[in-house]
């Protein structure tokens, strides 16, 4: 640490959806405003990483993309050759890259051992060094039972044991345990530190432009089903809502997603070109300044929208689907009854009067902050300072060697 600038690897997967790469995004994004000297890189196989801005001192490595199908196995996004090719292509680049970058912490979002165990070389070489190696998870994993079986399947829990040092827990540990129901070892559970929800914050770039009005200044509705990758049936049962028209409802902007089908968001287009109030966006990297004006929110209930939720402040409604993950339906529960928001379950689609009488209700909800649930939104600021305190012990550890 005293001979070189400090720096910073992160892992995201990111098979599908818009999920992890937000997430370390963020912590990114937020790191390097808090130590001046920092640079973080994010290795992830999203094919849409670079639409979105990274601060200065953040970068990426782009790996190969795959897609999980239906049947649960993978595939390459692009690449016209076998799995398993593309999974060593992978490995070989990420160990490659924490070779070469020689990071002083290596944070691996949500798979302990990396897509079909891509990360564990990684992992292996990186433990006879100096880097700290961080597991983070977010607040939910999925039903208890279903996330122990693939954990037993996967067998992590030796890495959780001897490789993994810290284990961070991106919520609050009086909401959601998204370890519930797996009997650890202490020595792993010693490992745990929740952090709290990570804030999101309008970027710079909005702040120094215009705010985006989609319907002249009046209040709307912004209906967000993250990547949309399986937010059709949301989408359309807020359309059907819109097209039976029995009640009066706020204009309604729908940020589509860009993982959402192409003939899906073809058909939703065409929809709403005949609804006066119903606008579609296909897909923005920018959604923050449409939430922070936004009268209410409609979402499905992923981790990320779940923070933007709290962070701007809104009143929102979440459909939460329930496959393949049970992930997004566990935190939209445990939200309600903490009095954070309302749920429309997603076995009600796709009745129309069921989703406007919803939407009618919705603006005049009681926002997140009113339910006085204390120390949500810290979890940027926990991580920074504890990865302060990793870099002090790492300085203190050079200087001993240095004194010997």
């Amino acid at each position: 640490m005293s001979s070189k600038t400090p720096k910073i690897l992160i892992y995201s997967h990111d098979s599908f959806g818009l999920g992890h790469l937000r997430r370390c995004r963020a912590i990114a994004q937020s790191l390097v405003g808090d130590f001046d000297t920092l640079s973080v890189l994010i290795l992830s196989g999203s094919p849409i990483i670079g639409s979105f801005e990274f601060r200065s001192r953040v970068d990426f490595v782009r790996i190969p993309g795959v897609i999980k199908l239906r049947n649960g196995e993978y595939t390459p996004l692009s690449l016209h050759i076998n799995i398993d090719q593309t999974l060593a292509i992978r490995s070989s680049i990420i160990e490659h890259t924490a070779k070469v970058f020689d990071p002083d912490i290596f944070i691996v979002d949500k798979e302990p051992l990396g897509l079909r165990g891509e990360v564990l070389p990684t992992l292996e070489a990186l433990k006879e060094t100096d880097t700290r190696l961080v597991l983070g998870l977010r607040d939910v994993m999925d039903d208890p039972q279903i996330l122990k079986e693939e954990w037993d399947r996967k067998n992590v829990y030796p890495a959780l044991k001897d490789l993994y040092d810290e284990i961070w827990v991106y919520g609050p540990e009086d909401i959601c345990d998204p370890l519930d129901g797996i009997d650890l070892p202490e020595t792993v559970s010693d490992k745990l530190r929740y952090t709290g929800y990570l804030r999101r914050e309008l970027p710079k770039s909005a702040l120094d432009q215009p705010a985006p009005t989609p319907f002249d200044d009046e209040p709307y509705i912004l209906v967000t089903p993250g990547g949309g990758g399986d937010g059709v049936e949301m989408v359309d049962w807020v359309m059907r809502a819109y097209e039976a028209r029995q009640r009066p409802l706020f204009p309604a902007l729908i940020v589509l997603g860009p993982f959402m089908p192409a003939a899906a968001a073809a058909q939703f287009s065409e929809r709403a070109e005949h609804l006066r109030d119903v606008e579609i966006i296909r897909f923005t990297p920018q959604i923050e300044p449409y939430l922070a004006n936004a009268t209410a929110i409609v979402g499905m209930g992923g981790y990320n929208t779940f923070c933007e939720i709290l962070s701007f402040d809104k009143p929102t409604l979440m459909v939460p689907r329930v496959v393949p993950r049970r992930e997004q339906a566990i935190r939209a529960e445990r939200a309600e009854k903490s009095g954070l928001l309302k749920v429309l379950p997603i076995d009600r689609y796709p009745d129309p009067d069921l989703m406007a009488a919803a939407l009618s209700e919705l603006p005049e909800m009681a926002s997140p902050s009113s339910a006085g649930v204390d120390n949500l939104l810290g979890g940027l600021e926990i991580i920074s300072s504890r990865v302060g305190e990793i870099f002090e012990e790492q300085q203190s550890d050079e200087r001993k060697l240095v004194n010997f």
